[in-house]
């Protein structure tokens, strides 16, 4: 990478969550404090329609959650490689291509990072995943260089990418005392990465590590499937998904799906949506359920009810213990809950593709064994995914990197070989 104005930047651009690191002088990565004293960020933007300013991270969600009248985005990496990247959308009291917001995200990361690396950052490798789109090479090619672009307009003029495992690989080589053959598992709000690297510290300084890596596979699957799914589970029936009808038929899903979908909410507050969903009041044969449906899309309560579900995920996977999911926005006094055996029995189908695709990686390597199975990125801390993947790899010590800021730290050294 060439020398510029200030610290390359490693930028972790998560599809929930973002972090940014930069080296020191002692040559060691420093995650930036980009909210207070966190170092991580969530990948959100709100439009406030009162103010007329736009809010980044938890700002930008709380205004959201508090009821202050404005557009919340959300997963917006999910729409590299989509055909919904060039779509314009309303935000606030004008419109903006999705691509234009993404920008806008990377830019205040660019800005929060100056306060602290010290001159105006011009440099950055951002972390990419293995596939931004499964079994297409093109798109995933096009999202690559979408990403690029709009790092280009944040004002970066100096660009590489890094694959996300490989830079928690090189932040986790820092901590070895031998060498190693390393299964590194990355699960994020978007996609599941792996790759088996060799590591060691005689190995830190080798410019070029591509012999080190020996195999890597990802699949598009991450936390936010999670989400979706334990959403449609656990509170959309609640709002008829899956109710029998007078004529005895569901009631159609597609309005189920979209609400519990990150980054497709913000379609069901539409009066075209709006209009439909109250069609569908004949397919009901409780009528109290197309209230509750029509509450949510009316009063645009889906994201705060997304916020429930993934908030009722993170107490599951950290306590073991059953979590609320408030609804009394809803309608008073309604709740549901999650436990650990209904997260587990729900997310069984994702989180075998998963540990599938860490097998493969495996297999793709050809190793006769692992030293170790190294942990980053949120969701790896998901319960049901730990049990499954200790279960597979028996035997194989399961290490915790850094989950949020692991990623990041790895792709400011990974500045040093681009």
């Amino acid at each position: 990478m060439r020398a510029g104005a200030g610290p390359a930047l490693g930028i972790d651009f998560g599809t929930s969550n973002s972090a940014v690191s930069f080296l020191g002088a002692d040559g060691l990565a420093r995650l930036v404090p980009l909210e207070g004293d966190a170092t991580t960020m969530p990948t959100a933007v709100f439009f406030d329609v009162e103010d007329h300013r736009t809010h980044f991270g938890r700002d930008a969600i709380q205004l959201y959650l508090a009821g202050v009248e404005g557009r919340l985005m959300r997963s917006l990496k999910s729409l590299l490689g989509s055909s919904l990247l060039e779509e314009e959308t309303a935000v606030g009291t004008g419109v903006m291509s999705f691509r234009a917001i993404i920008t806008l995200f990377l830019r205040e990361l660019r800005t929060r990072a100056a306060r602290h690396a010290g001159g105006e950052p011009t440099r950055a490798v951002i972390g990419r995943p293995v596939h931004f789109v499964d079994d297409d090479p093109q798109r995933d090619a096009r999202a690559q260089e979408a990403l690029r672009e709009a790092a280009g307009a944040a004002g970066f003029t100096d660009v590489a990418f890094a694959l996300e495992p490989i830079a928690a690989a090189l932040d986790y080589e820092r901590r070895l005392a031998a060498e190693a053959v390393v299964l590194v598992v990355d699960i994020g709000g978007g996609t599941s990465d792996f790759t088996v690297v060799r590591l060691g510290p005689q190995r830190l300084q080798r410019r070029d590590r591509a012999s080190d890596i020996l195999a890597t596979t990802g699949v598009h699957i991450g936390g936010t499937d999670y989400d979706r799914q334990l959403n449609l589970q656990q509170v959309m029936p609640l709002l008829g998904f899956r109710h029998l009808g007078p004529s005895g038929r569901e009631v159609p899903s597609a309005t189920f799906f979209n609400l519990a979908t990150w980054h497709l909410i913000h379609r069901m507050g539409t009066p075209k949506a709006i209009r439909e969903a109250r069609e569908l009041r004949s397919n009901y044969g409780e009528p109290r359920l197309h209230d509750r449906l029509m509450t949510v899309l009316e009063q645009r309560l889906g994201h705060r009810i997304a916020n429930e579900v993934e908030a009722a995920k993170i107490s599951v996977s950290v306590h073991g213990r059953p979590a609320p999911i408030e609804l009394a926005a809803v309608e008073p006094g309604l709740a549901a809950s999650l436990s650990d055996a209904e997260m587990g029995d729900h997310l069984a189908g994702l989180l075998e593709q998963v540990v599938d695709c860490a097998a493969e990686c495996v297999r793709r390597a050809g190793c006769k064994g692992l030293d170790a199975v190294y942990l980053t990125g949120g969701s790896s801390a998901l319960r049901p995914f730990r049990t499954l993947l200790e279960q597979r790899f028996a035997g194989t010590p399961v290490i915790e990197g850094d989950l949020f800021g692991g990623v990041a730290s790895g792709l400011s050294y990974a500045a040093l070989r681009s």
